[in-house]
């Protein structure tokens, strides 16, 4: 994993940012700068609101991260052949034990920020909170993993779309207006767009070791036009919502980023190697970010 001469505390420093797979964490950013954008748009902004959600959006992530490190070893889903970022535990250089000790240190800063926010906007946050780790756990672990039978991509839509962007709206000041659900929607298909495309590159050694993704039981040509309904999807959405008067208009720039989902379309359409595919979830991952901010700042700055 390292080359010689690096010393063994850089080494693990390495080891557990590639299990927390920190190129994750804008999945679970943007959506409460877009519910929060909302906030400061309706003038019920809250910061410490807003703190509170993504230190928890962050922490339920990278829990999530490290439970699918050391489930997955467990089950020998992760084998020699695999594409994506390394498995620590797979690899030895994180026990299983330490791995989940870090998923409940994890889970327990979630649950402190979550007990902040149950204070500032009540009980409701909490069952938010309980849901969003259940789910969290039961991706990969558990007796009936999720994840394995093709549910993964309807709960990330769930979670990271509807349930964060409206969760993240709801603790400015205890409303969900229909503002939050709508782009809530954009939100999680490009999320879920994420997950498709990761799920697509790793199709051959899913099918191999058992793990019936949605792309495993799809097929390549079936996941390929899920990848580009989700990929384009969603800015029709946005302009549709803001002509409509149903969100604010200008959040309706974030529709000119639609071009910048042809290059990950194009790739997973032409490629079939991991390389390729890798750069194809990165060009997706970016696209989420970036027309999250976008979103957010046209949330935000109401004209």
């Amino acid at each position: 994993m390292t080359s010689p001469g690096i010393s063994e505390q850089v080494t693990r420093l390495q080891a557990w940012k590639t299990a927390a797979r920190t190129h994750t964490l804008p999945a679970a950013t943007v959506p409460v700068l877009v519910g929060s954008g909302l906030a400061y748009g309706d003038a019920v902004f809250r910061w410490d609101g807003f703190l509170l959600a993504l230190v928890g959006a962050l922490a339920i992530q990278i829990a999530a991260n490290f439970a699918n490190d050391a489930s997955d070893a467990k089950r020998g889903a992760d084998t020699q052949d695999r594409i994506g970022p390394p498995r620590m535990v797979s690899l030895g250089y994180i026990s299983a034990r330490q791995m989940w000790f870090a998923t409940w240190i994890s889970i327990g800063i979630a649950s402190l920020a979550g007990v902040g926010l149950t204070l500032i906007a009540g009980p409701l946050i909490l069952v938010i909170g309980i849901a969003s780790v259940i789910a969290m756990l039961g991706y990969v672990g558990g007796p009936v993993p999720y994840g394995y039978r093709g549910l993964g991509e309807v709960f990330v839509f769930i979670f990271f779309g509807l349930v964060a962007t409206v969760g993240s709206r709801y603790v400015h000041d205890m409303t969900a207006p229909l503002s939050a659900w709508l782009l809530a929607i954009p939100v999680g298909m490009l999320v879920t767009a994420i997950l498709v495309v990761n799920n697509y590159r790793d199709i051959d050694t899913d099918r191999a070791a058992g793990k019936r993704t949605l792309a495993v039981i799809l097929g390549r040509e079936r996941t390929r036009t899920l990848f580009s309904v989700l990929v384009y999807g969603g800015f029709p959405l946005i302009v549709l919502f803001a002509f409509a008067g149903w969100t604010p208009q200008t959040t309706m720039f974030a529709a000119l980023l639609a071009p910048f989902g042809s290059a990950p379309v194009r790739i997973v359409y032409a490629k079939t190697e991991g390389a390729a595919l890798i750069r194809a979830l990165q060009l997706t991952s970016k696209l989420h970010l970036w027309t999250g901010v976008v979103l957010a700042a046209g949330a935000a700055l109401t004209l």
